[in-house]
């Protein structure tokens, strides 16, 4: 099982030269070339010096990354379809910056960071989604060219316990509104008597059909629905039965749809799927509820 942090040991950096390194390499052989051949005292200095540099940025791009402690942060649900974002946050409890720190995902570059002494930073590792269901975070690395590029300094692949809530893709929103009925499951009925008809507004799904006005869209006025100054409101309920006979997936996005029409308009509605059933409410933890059994959803 994949944790859900990690510390970057030493058996866990790797480093080798870049192509920079190669090159300056060769020109440190160059060097040492002529100062054999020309026994010249300088040329000698140089190359010795050049080498020492370049063997102290080996011992910091180790540095770098050793003891660097990786972690999981949130990821937002998303829509299938959208992007989902896994934070990754990198801490650092030494005293000294880590400078040019970088995250790497299919041999692409995600980001670059400098790490503050004793401080986190948390970076985002976009994943487009495709399908509903839990998506895992795709394993990545981190690396650093630092101190002069001469060097890469990389972890072996990191595959955290993280993974991200994707909801099914909500539909179109011309699509037929799902049947809808009281709390109590009965069918559609008027609008309460004690309400006050307070005008029209533009159709949302997920409004009872009691409360479309019909006579409007029969003069080519599109769909409206009634607004009732009064409190009496019947919940709407979204049922898996209301849209057959399409396929499973095809019902979910639906339903998504439903459920945010739903709260957008403000109503308390409540969700049946086969083997569960959320009764009518409203507000964000009721619509995460009911997006996260409509993501689940085994059929």
């Amino acid at each position: 099982m994949s944790p859900d942090a990690i510390t970057l040991g030493r058996r866990q950096v790797y480093i080798l030269p870049t192509r920079n390194g190669l090159m300056f390499t060769l020109v440190l052989t160059a060097l040492l070339l002529a100062a054999v051949n020309y026994n010249n005292g300088l040329a000698y200095l140089l190359t010795f010096l050049l080498a020492g540099v370049a063997v102290v940025s080996i011992l910091y791009a180790n540095r770098n990354l050793l003891r660097l402690r990786v972690a999981a942060a949130a990821c937002p649900p998303v829509f299938a379809g959208e992007t989902a974002y896994f934070g990754i946050t990198l801490t650092n409890d030494h005293a000294d910056t880590r400078l040019g720190v970088v995250i790497e995902c299919r041999k692409h570059e995600v980001a670059r960071v400098d790490i503050p002494a004793r401080a986190s930073v948390t970076v985002m590792l976009p994943v487009p989604s495709r399908a509903r269901g839990y998506l895992d975070c795709p394993p990545f690395t981190v690396c650093t060219y630092f101190p002069l590029g001469l060097f890469r300094a990389w972890s072996r692949r990191i595959a955290l316990a993280h993974r991200c809530l994707v909801y099914p893709r909500p539909a179109r929103a011309e699509v037929v509104p799902p049947q809808s009925g009281s709390a109590s499951g009965d069918r559609p009925g008027p609008a309460p008597g004690g309400d006050d008809f307070a005008g029209l507004r533009p159709f949302r799904l997920g409004d009872p059909p009691q409360h479309v006005s019909w006579k409007a869209a029969a003069r080519g006025q599109g769909l409206h629905t009634k607004q009732f100054s009064g409190s009496g409101q019947d919940s709407v309920w979204l049922e898996w039965q209301a849209f057959a006979p399409l396929d499973g997936e095809a019902r979910l996005s639906r339903l998504t749809r439903a459920v945010l029409d739903a709260e957008r308009a403000g109503l308390r509605y409540g969700l049946r799927l086969p083997a569960q059933e959320f009764a009518p409410d409203s507000g964000a933890v009721h619509r995460r509820r009911c997006l996260e059994a409509l993501a689940l959803f085994a059929g």
